[in-house]
């Protein structure tokens, strides 16, 4: 609680950073530092103009000329605003928020909005918390929106159940947005009262309703954006988009590691459409973030196939401020942040330099050091201790009745139904592939079958399976998969690779089970030789093998997958 001595202390410091950013716009004080010389887009009005930029108590305080106690020269060169990522799970990148933000700055990304639903499947409120310190003061402000649906379906067993009432206090949290993407739209359509218990309270704290509805058309769209869903961000294609738009929904251009839907949506990026569209992620694995980019991606690759700079960089920046209600960011303009790329040109888009509020947080090829968070010590404890479950031995496996085939389908995370099967056909393709609940020892084991993932000796495990992160196992022989699942449990989390009962290949992931405490260089190194070992071992080289078999437990994505309970059939919801 604010009490009223507090509040006017902060009235009366907001006072004076105020009258110096006064001093400085009118010219009457110098600035803490001034870019001189270069050229700046407005993405208000849509002209590159030039202009000194002078910085004052972490904002802009005036374009024109000035001089400031540092000036850097910024001739022949061009002032963005930093770049903000409209959507994204953090947990994705399987490092410390410290180590993405490490990542990103050099890619001009000043602001990212997550969804920490990944980490609160397993941990529940605790992983929200947790997430809100470990973002805490990192060179990239992380705004949050709190996650609707933990878990994903009521099939799945998630290592938490949050209603409305589990993150309503949440919403007083100065960093929280509003309501992540509500993925149960057949519940908002339906007139689920559960479901939309959830919409009724982000509406009440005045916050965003973020969307996640693939194909949705007709009456349907309009139900769900008439309960208060604002945008989406599973577009595939322009018709799609459009559609939403027209209903008014903004619309997420995503760009990430699972899914790449830039090009198709390219139509969206002109006059007419792109003032409601913005820039996402998603899901952004290591390697990624090391050899292809970030936001700037999107950025650059958009300018190359023909989109207005301007408009490119508008989606990077104004689109995703104004759609969140980040008054303070967003465009190189008096009163806004300090937060600015400066680049070479529009074709190549390198990164020159990065500033954060006036900071420089990259420069000559390096980003600036900064405090790590502190993370308080039971938050700690509880996301390092996060597993539940029985050792598993080669017997848990094997079941005495035909089990359902998944039937994987080539560069899709969407499967067929494949019929039945009652034993490993490596000739055939056909594997076993188990999902083991571990978060409250329930002993629950779900075991079907799959084929089209290639494995042809060992088994690979993993406790990234989305969205409840239990553990999944697929294998050439029980033996092996029991030895690799519980050499991942022994690990406290994390990726193994095993042949003949040894590892081959492992990445440890004891944050929850699906973060990493080292740094991105390393995470990265590990992880792709535990790739080649898996894909030594079989594995088709057109998949990846952690990614595709972790979308293998996720119950919203058709046909088939396999739960903690057995394979189910998602369009029906029944277990077959």
């Amino acid at each position: 609680m604010i009490t009223e001595a507090c509040c006017k202390e902060r009235i009366n410091q907001e006072t004076d950073k105020i009258l110096r950013v006064v001093e400085v716009a009118s010219g009457r004080a110098p600035a803490d530092l001034v870019l001189k010389n270069g050229e700046y887009v407005n993405v208000f009005t849509g002209e590159i103009l030039k202009g000194d930029i002078a910085v004052a108590e972490g904002v802009i305080a005036g374009i024109g000329e000035y001089k400031g106690k540092e000036e850097i020269d910024v001739s022949g060169k061009i002032v963005l605003p930093g770049f903000i990522d409209a959507h994204i799970h953090l947990e994705s990148a399987i490092v410390p928020p410290s180590e993405f933000a490490r990542a990103v700055v050099p890619h001009g990304t000043t602001t990212v909005v997550t969804d920490p639903h990944e980490i609160s499947n397993v941990m529940g409120t605790d992983g929200i918390r947790y997430m809100l310190a470990a973002t805490e003061g990192i060179p990239v402000d992380v705004e949050f929106m709190l996650p609707s649906c933990v878990p994903a379906t009521p099939m799945d067993e998630s290592g938490a159940v949050l209603d409305y009432e589990a993150i309503d206090k949440l919403y007083k949290e100065p960093r929280v947005l509003g309501l992540a993407e509500m993925m149960n739209f057949p519940g908002v359509v339906g007139g689920d009262r559960n479901t939309l218990i959830k919409l009724a309270a982000a509406s009440v704290h005045g916050s965003r309703i973020d969307g996640h509805a693939p194909g949705i058309t007709g009456y349907d769209l309009n139900a769900y954006v008439a309960a208060g869903v604002r945008s989406d961000h599973e577009c595939a294609d322009a018709e799609d988009a459009i559609a939403k738009v027209r209903r008014g929904q903004f619309i997420m251009i995503r760009e990430g590691t699972a899914a790449r839907n830039l090009e198709a949506l390219l139509p969206l990026l002109k006059a007419g459409y792109s003032d409601r569209c913005m820039f996402c992620c998603d899901d952004k694995h290591p390697s990624d973030l090391l050899e292809i980019g970030h936001i700037d991606h999107l950025v650059r690759k958009s300018i190359q196939n023909g989109v207005d700079p301007i408009i490119a960089v508008r989606a990077a920046s104004l689109n995703a401020a104004s759609y969140f209600g980040l008054k303070d960011r967003g465009a190189i303009a008096p009163g806004c942040l300090a937060d600015m790329v400066v680049v070479d040109n529009f074709e190549e888009l390198n990164i020159l330099q990065v500033f954060k509020k006036g900071k420089v947080s990259f420069a000559k090829g390096q980003v600036a050091d900064f405090e790590l968070p502190v993370i308080d010590g039971a938050l700690l404890e509880h996301a390092r201790n996060t597993f539940d479950v029985a050792r598993l031995e080669p017997s848990d496996l094997l079941k005495d009745q035909p089990l359902g085939i998944i039937g994987m389908i080539p560069g899709e995370i969407i499967t067929e139904n494949s019929g039945f099967g009652d034993h490993i056909d490596i000739s055939e393709d056909i594997l076993k592939i188990a999902v083991i609940e571990r978060h409250k020892g329930t002993g629950h084991i779900g075991v079907g079958y799959i084929k089209g993932y290639g494995l042809k000796s060992g088994a690979v495990a993993t406790s990234i399976s989305h969205d409840s992160h239990n553990l999944i196992v697929v294998g050439t022989n029980e033996e092996d998969m029991a030895f690799a699942v519980n050499k991942v449990v022994e690990n406290r989390g994390g990726i193994v690779v095993a042949d003949n009962r040894r590892v081959t290949g492992e990445l440890v992931l004891p944050i929850a089970g699906i973060m990493s405490e080292d740094s991105l260089e390393e995470v990265n190194d590990a992880l792709e030789k535990a790739k080649e070992a898996a894909f030594g071992q079989g594995v088709s080289k057109g998949i990846d093998p952690f990614m595709t078999l972790s979308f293998m437990a996720l119950p919203v994505i058709p046909t088939l997958r396999v739960t903690t309970r057995g394979v189910i059939d998602v369009l029906s919801q029944k277990y077959i």
